[in-house]
């Protein structure tokens, strides 16, 4: 007799996207982390338009800053701040999440885009990283007048953040964000679909018998 397969694929999924929601833990209802450490670092804010064109260059600044050689404490602890806010964020693979500030993970991108602007800015006065960093200075304000961003703002603007305060997605508001929605419930429905096929890899042969 053949056994019978068992754990249907769609309480796997659902699953996975309560996990997903589940992320934040207790803190739905507030996107900063609390009780911030006071010894953190400043992070000065960073403009709409700029976050939309400096999220093209984030990875060759955080490649650059990564390789630095000629660094001190407030740099690196900006640099993980910056590489911590971008994990926060889901590595900026959400749609929308830099461009559209109704987004639930708007904020936290200008968080990780603002650490990367300011570990930019400060390779340029490295000897080493330089000349490097000014190429991609460079390339970044000829983008911000090519695409007409430089006045372009946004309600987090104006924000400037801190390497003690970590900030978190909105949780509670992506059911109300269509975008996020449909992309968390995409990668869950992916994930269940691994887990599936997991599941049928490891299950012993069934056995037959007469």
């Amino acid at each position: 007799m053949r056994r019978e397969r068992t754990g249907p694929f769609l309480p796997t999924t659902f699953a996975v996207i309560a996990c997903l929601f589940m992320i934040a833990g207790n803190c739905f209802a507030h996107s900063r982390s609390a009780g911030g450490n006071p010894t953190g670092l400043d992070v000065p804010e960073i403009s709409h338009g700029e976050m939309a064109v400096i999220s093209d260059y984030r990875r060759g600044i955080i490649d650059l800053a990564s390789r630095a050689v000629d660094t001190n404490e407030p740099f690196r602890r900006i640099l993980n701040y910056a590489e911590i806010q971008y994990s926060y964020c889901l590595w900026g693979r959400v749609p929308g999440s830099v461009t559209d500030e109704e987004s639930p993970f708007n904020e936290c991108a200008h968080a990780y885009l603002a650490a990367t602007k300011a570990v930019l800015m400060a390779m340029r006065e490295m000897p080493r990283e330089a000349p490097a960093a000014g190429e991609i200075i460079s390339a970044i304000d000829v983008d911000m007048v090519r695409r007409g961003l430089a006045l372009v703002t946004c309600q987090f603007s104006g924000e400037a953040f801190n390497t003690a305060d970590i900030i978190k997605p909105r949780w509670s508001r992506i059911p109300l964000h269509p975008a996020s929605m449909a992309s968390l419930t995409g990668l869950a429905a992916l994930l269940g679909l691994a887990i599936l096929a997991l599941r049928r890899f490891l299950r012993p042969k069934a056995q037959s018998s007469e």
